[in-house]
């Protein structure tokens, strides 16, 4: 069954989140380390086609204020070079706070050692943002 792709992305790192086969959840998937952007792209091939993802959807940075964050071109340059590559739709959602809530999530919830919530806070955001937009596009049970 296709699956939707979450990514909160960085300069240093990029977290992942996936879909569940029914596009209702989303789980926390991996932390990819950047290299270069033709390396990342061979790494979201492997994961695009390993999973039949169908659609991409990236964190927005915004400011609290709504206006475009400092990494917005960045991303836009990334969104373009994913939908150029993949040939899949690529959405950009709004992910202001994702990282405060991921650690929030992980210090308060799940009290996670300051270390360990670092290696897995950025698919914690990847989650946030991916379970963001499925709650979005869910409809209403009649």
């Amino acid at each position: 069954m296709p699956r939707v792709l979450g990514v909160d992305f960085g300069l240093k790192r990029m977290g992942v989140a996936l879909s569940d086969v029914m596009g209702l959840t989303a789980c926390p998937f991996t932390v990819l380390e950047r290299q270069s952007m033709e390396k990342d792209l061979i790494e979201f091939g492997l994961m695009i086609n390993a999973h039949e993802v169908t659609m991409i959807v990236v964190g927005k940075p915004l400011n609290m204020d709504g206006t475009d964050g400092n990494l917005i071109n960045e991303v836009n340059s990334f969104v373009r070079k994913l939908e150029e590559k993949f040939k899949i739709p690529v959405v950009l959602i709004d992910e202001r706070l994702t990282t405060l809530q991921a650690e929030r999530l992980l210090t308060e919830e799940a009290d996670f050692t300051r270390v360990k919530r670092k290696s897995i806070r950025d698919k914690v955001a990847a989650a946030l943002i991916l379970q963001s937009y499925l709650d979005s596009v869910k409809t209403p049970q009649e």
